[in-house]
């Protein structure tokens, strides 16, 4: 019985805070597409958060059926003229509307417009990701240490590098570095990937090449992870680890850095992935997630909202990805019909949208196991 109530205690202080945190998501990102869509004079049939069977809900005045669905693993908006959650126009229906209507349906919008209102999801999970950060940086600052070496590890990567305690280092690959938090974001996403660092002792700037080594760490929850180290290290007196404040327009600057960082960590990461830098069983799903959500609430509310900041940006630049049935693939095909001066026909989009939905399942099955094997293997 003690086991069993261990497991759901556990269980419980995992799913709910994925749910909340998802639910955010979801309703931000679709949120996104139905005031653009709303403004762009396009009327919405349905939002839903989740897929499935409905629970809750209710119509507006506008028509619009808001609900809540049974699984709540995403969410969608289904605008006039739609076929499925996937915006695919109903093509008959479409022909038996009048041209008002006809002009109010997804379909019928200018290019300009749909394109609009497809690019307001990912953007509003950005936008979400700059205010939480900047919330967070306002509020309760953010912790700070000086690029400087405090001690080298023997044998490392930096030691045979010939870095020393006490240089501070500049740059990396002409990349300026600002904090002790710049190097470890930039070198660990590159194992094995050899790099030059600027850096400057006694006085004079020297340069050396160095190639990080692979290492798997394991942080407070016991999670491993395969990351790139040089074998550097600072302390209180040589970083000077200090918590800074910013005002609101310094934390907005500073938030659409931190977005930036994670946008430019995350391809750095993939592009190691495909060079066979580092392995792909990083790439984590709704199970992973649950896991780190349950985590983060364990600390404090605000290590909930950076990991709720992180994830709205993973899943915007998910969105923007060039693969049919997301946000990005319907931006492509506008792309596309831009050039060729009218869309691509039924049939090709069809084609496009079945090879893309199995694309986003194959992520999803492959993400999946590497959330079971990371757990349970």
């Amino acid at each position: 019985m003690t086991a069993l109530a261990g497991l759901f205690g556990s269980v419980t202080g995992e799913i709910v805070p994925f749910i909340l945190i998802l639910s955010l998501l979801v309703f931000v990102h679709e949120m996104g597409h139905y005031l653009v869509g709303r403004w762009s004079g396009i009327g919405v049939s349905v939002f839903s958060i989740g897929f499935g069977p409905e629970l809750i809900g209710r119509t507006d005045r506008h028509g619009t059926r808001w609900k809540i669905s049974l699984i709540p693993l995403g969410g969608y908006v289904k605008f006039y003229g739609d076929e499925d959650a996937a915006s695919r126009p109903d093509l008959q229906k479409i022909e038996g509307l009048s041209p008002e209507e006809r002009g109010r349906t997804f379909a019928g919008a200018t290019l300009g417009r749909r394109a609009a209102t497809v690019a307001a999801g990912p953007i509003a999970n950005f936008l979400l990701a700059i205010v939480i950060f900047a919330t967070l940086f306002s509020i309760y600052g953010r912790p700070v240490a000086d690029p400087v070496v405090a001690s080298v590890a023997p044998a490392s990567a930096a030691e045979r590098a010939g870095v020393k305690p006490g240089d501070l280092l500049l740059a990396i690959d002409g990349n300026p570095v600002q904090t002790f938090e710049d190097v470890r974001r930039y070198v660990s996403v590159r194992p094995e990937i050899p790099m030059t660092i600027s850096l400057r002792r006694d006085g004079a700037t020297v340069d050396v090449a160095i190639t990080p080594e692979r290492k798997e760490i394991t942080d407070g929850f016991g999670n491993k992870t395969e990351v790139g180290q040089i074998g550097i290290l600072t302390d209180d007196k040589a970083g000077k680890f200090r918590m800074v404040q910013y005002s609101v327009p310094e934390a907005v600057v500073q938030g659409t850095r931190e977005c930036w960082n994670i946008v430019t960590s995350t391809f750095s990461y993939l592009g190691s992935v495909i060079t066979g830098h580092m392995k792909a069983d990083q790439l984590g799903g709704p199970i992973r997630v649950a896991q780190a959500s349950g985590q983060m609430a364990s600390i404090g509310v605000s290590a909930l909202l950076q990991l709720a900041a992180v994830l709205s940006v993973s899943i915007g630049l998910l969105n923007l990805m060039p693969i049919p049935v997301l946000d990005g693939g319907h931006l492509f095909f506008y792309a596309v019909e831009a050039v060729r001066g009218r869309p691509l026909g039924p049939r090709t989009q069809e084609i496009a949208f079945r090879i893309g939905f199995a694309i986003v399942l194959t992520l999803m099955v492959f993400t999946t196991w590497n959330d079971i094997t990371a757990r349970f293997g």
